[in-house]
């Protein structure tokens, strides 16, 4: 349990794995823009309380596996993401554009895939284990088609 976030009145762990792309998936993300780009995605988690796990900048997409508070929405955050990262980046190297006109550097549009440290399979064992034949006062009521 050492693992999980403890605020108030939750215990969490959520995590995620969310990828973007780069406008026309031009392979812009090299030298000093790759290098700005992680500072900037590290800065923006950190404000935002969320933890990388693990990243890739490639030339010409976003991976990032991170761990996110329970009243953070994925579209928020990667709306801060690429918003703050879209912004910062043009503004330091005016040489983007010629590549990016109307301020738009990131593809609209981002995949995300919830991640987690139990399967599907120890969930539902979890709950088989929970469901009790009904003793008169305590019974269960089953959630299932």
């Amino acid at each position: 349990m050492t693992d999980q976030r403890s605020n108030g009145h939750t215990v969490s762990r959520l995590s995620a794995h969310i990828v973007w792309s780069t406008k026309y998936r031009y392979s812009i993300l090299i030298g000093d823009i790759q290098t700005r780009c992680r500072t900037l995605l590290i800065q923006i988690c950190e404000a935002e309380d969320v933890i990388i796990l693990k990243g890739v900048i490639s030339k010409d997409h976003v991976h990032m596996h991170i761990e996110y508070r329970p009243s953070m929405s994925i579209s928020y955050l990667v709306e801060k993401l690429k918003g703050r990262s879209s912004r910062k980046l043009q503004q330091e190297f005016p040489s983007l554009k010629s590549k990016y006109w109307g301020r738009h550097f990131w593809a609209i549009g981002y995949g995300c895939w919830s991640t987690g440290n139990i399967t599907d399979e120890m969930v539902n064992e979890y709950l088989e284990h929970h469901r009790k034949p009904g003793d008169g006062e305590n019974t269960d009521f089953i959630l299932e088609k």
